[in-house]
């Protein structure tokens, strides 16, 4: 079957416990800690979202990883695109799974990465002011030693590319320190490594005016969510009276995920590459707690409408180039997941089969 569009789902590593967030947390925390004891905030509230087919699984097991791909293959999802923690100095994060995938050639799954160059803060409790690693870029010598190996991926062959050049994300592009000389730079050892060049995707956070061009990158993609500003409509309103009577302490935000729709993607027309990102879901309070930000009412029938609307977004883009981003794959403690949970089974796989397949 020919596809309407190249879904890649973003995919969180948080699945596996590292020595950090044993010492932050506590033993054994990984994703699955928050999404576990979350519990409704209001009447109505969908939580806690609590998986079905894959269950709470453990991404140090190979089987876990193919079980995923199994199940994203079958839905039409053409590859994963994994975080990918560069901190600085060498420093990496989260960085076994990945690691397994490279050295064991399992399993056989298109996939791409994306570096999610930020500091590592304490959103996982709801206190985003606490720094916990900074997010640093020593200089050229890092790049450098960041691009060593980044090639052992860009060199494998399960690696998904546009026109035959390896697909890199950079979250915040911006942050990064003379960023064309970096691409640049890239770029150039792309070529002496045999490989066709790079496509380099920057992410760009509520900024409609940003041009991937002017920092050397070929394409961006637009994630927006609405603000945290206390907003409760009326029709929750034992929430409202939470927030009101928290007296500032709180800024949990509703809004429907139907009223969402039409501000997900971008409106204006662009004269470079724009991929467009697609949420299923999203709800952080797992996370945030009374701080968090809920898309009230998902249902596989909306997320139909907003597939539909991306698909239109690329649908004069050459082949290589009708890419949907969907997030995500996984992020199970933003409510915001492609997995099955209990409540719809697999049925926004089913839908996303259904626009993307054109059956």
């Amino acid at each position: 079957m020919n596809k309407k569009a190249r879904a890649i789902a973003f995919h969180l590593p948080q699945f596996h416990p590292i020595p950090e967030n044993d010492e932050w947390w506590g033993r054994g925390f990984t994703e699955w800690t928050n999404t576990a004891k979350a519990k409704p905030l209001y009447r109505g509230h969908y939580q806690p979202h609590v998986p079905a087919d894959l269950g709470f699984y453990d991404l140090r097991l190979p089987e876990a990883r193919a079980a995923q791909a199994e199940l994203a293959r079958e839905y039409g999802v053409e590859g994963f695109c994994y975080y990918h923690y560069w901190l600085g100095g060498g420093r990496r994060m989260l960085e076994l799974p990945v690691n397994e995938i490279l050295a064991s050639g399992e399993p056989d799954f298109p996939f791409c990465l994306c570096w999610a160059n930020h500091s590592w803060n304490s959103i996982w409790q709801g206190c985003p002011d606490r720094i916990l690693v900074e997010q640093t870029y020593p200089g050229m010598e890092d790049h450098a030693a960041h691009f060593d190996f980044l090639l052992k991926a860009f060199s494998d062959p399960r690696y998904i590319t546009v026109d035959g050049k390896p697909l890199f994300m950079v979250y915040r592009p911006d942050d990064i320190p003379d960023v064309v000389r970096v691409t640049d730079y890239w770029r150039e050892r792309a070529r002496q490594a045999g490989l066709k060049g790079l496509h380099l995707v920057g992410v760009s956070h509520f900024n409609p005016g940003w041009d991937p061009r002017e920092c050397g990158f070929d394409a961006c993609m637009m994630q927006k969510l609405p603000p945290r500003n206390g907003r409760v409509p009326g029709k929750f309103l034992d929430a409202k009276l939470k927030v009101l009577l928290g007296r500032g302490a709180h800024q949990l935000s509703i809004y429907e995920y139907e009223e969402m729709l039409p501000f997900l993607l971008r409106r204006d027309a662009t004269d470079f590459v724009d991929y467009p990102c697609v949420l299923p879901n999203w709800d952080n309070t797992p996370r945030a707690g009374m701080n968090g930000l809920v898309f009230h009412g998902s249902t596989p029938e909306l997320f139909v409408r907003l597939l539909e609307d991306a698909l239109g977004k690329v649908e004069q883009h050459p082949t290589d180039q009708k890419i949907l981003f969907i997030k995500a794959w996984n992020e199970w403690a933003e409510g915001n997941h492609l997995e099955p949970d209990l409540k719809f089974g697999r049925a926004y796989l089913e839908v996303l089969q259904k626009v993307i397949g054109g059956e």
